[in-house]
């Protein structure tokens, strides 16, 4: 099977090359494409993006305007090729080294989906913002009511799918309310897919080291948990 890894990318130059040679180095053992979406980044994100390439296969495509996370994953669909799809943050957050283990149900043929749970398992997380904790807990909560599902985390980046699952998904919001879009959107196709979690660790970031997620990221999501679940569009 082939990986597709997107990246989508804002003012990561602090990370983005760390991130890359540690992500190809733990799916070297792959078929796979790299590609990530460098969002119109105001800093020197896509001058390291291009130094690195000189030596590396990466696909890079970039935004015009800053148009979200969301929408740079949008314009990375459009560049697979792979069979198994991965969502992968720009930073070091969440670790490349367990990539394998996020993809094994589903090289093992026994799931179609697959979220990394930064609440499951005994794997280190960073310790930081409880408010944050409490906010991806509701939302989650809110989300499995409407979804019937009974994940534990359904903000985390690490997500992993099909390619055949995820060419069923349009995705249409343009930031972090795509989370909970895709998770509605796939909810609805659940009786065909078999949907897993595995325990990751967690790096997260402070305001101060680069995090961009804020409250009005939280509003979105709700807006979002309603209206794809109640409409599919």
């Amino acid at each position: 099977m082939k990986l597709s890894i997107i990246i989508p990318c804002y003012n990561e130059e602090q990370y983005i090359e760390e991130l890359l040679i540690s992500l190809i180095e733990n799916i070297s053992n792959y078929k796979f494409e790299i590609i990530v979406v460098d969002d119109c980044s105001e800093d020197s994100t896509l001058l390291r993006l291009e130094n690195f390439n000189k030596t590396n296969k990466l696909i890079i495509v970039k935004h015009k305007i800053n148009k979200g996370k969301g929408a740079a994953l949008r314009t990375g669909l459009e560049h697979i090729n792979g069979d198994i799809i991965i969502i992968q943050d720009a930073d070091l957050e969440y670790d490349p080294a367990e990539i394998p283990r996020l993809i094994e149900p589903i090289i093992e043929g026994y799931a179609d989906v697959v979220y990394g749970s930064r609440f499951r398992g005994g794997d280190a997380a960073r310790v930081l913002y409880y408010w944050h904790r409490v906010g991806n807990w509701i939302l989650t909560e809110l989300s499995n009511m409407f979804t019937n599902l009974n994940l534990t985390d359904m903000e985390t980046c690490y997500k992993a799918f099909r390619r055949e699952v995820f060419e069923q998904v349009s995705i249409k919001e343009n930031r972090f309310g795509f989370e909970p879009e895709i998770t509605a959107k796939i909810a609805k196709i659940r009786p065909r897919l078999r949907i897993f979690e595995v325990g990751i660790s967690y790096r997260g970031r402070t305001y101060q080291e680069g995090k961009k997620v804020g409250w009005r990221d939280g509003f979105r999501a709700i807006y979002a948990i309603f209206k794809y679940n109640f409409f599919n569009k």
